[in-house]
């Protein structure tokens, strides 16, 4: 868990699709995996594997309401990770591939309320 072990962070950043979910996480604070998919126009799979690494590095959470999974930043992350993931994604946000998520992330259809309904 990434409380005693600061190693799985810093694999996990290693990975850009991992960044790119990151991004995208710390900038809206919660996100459907079929946001994040239509965001990185990447296969569901891919995604949920990805996600699947952040859970496990202990850097996200996960919630299911009804058929869809919802992940955010994990609530009980140390101060210094979250500060290093603000300040992290802060610098990458206006470069690519992360604008164009951020982009991609506004223009999807059928996203009132910011609840999923793909």
């Amino acid at each position: 868990m990434i409380l005693n072990d600061p190693l799985p962070l810093f694999k996990s950043l290693s990975d850009l699709t991992r960044l790119r979910c990151l991004s995208l996480l710390v900038k809206q604070g919660e996100l459907c995996v079929c946001e994040l998919t239509y965001a990185l126009a990447l296969p569901q799979p891919k995604i949920s594997h990805h996600l699947a690494n952040l859970r496990n590095a202990g850097l996200v959470s996960d919630r299911k309401m009804g058929l869809w999974i919802y992940y955010r930043l994990h609530p009980e992350l140390p101060e210094w990770v979250l500060a290093m993931l603000r300040t992290s994604m802060d610098g990458i946000k206006n470069e690519q591939p992360f604008t164009s998520d951020a982009i991609n992330l506004l223009e999807m259809p059928d996203r009132p309320d910011n609840l999923c309904s793909a």
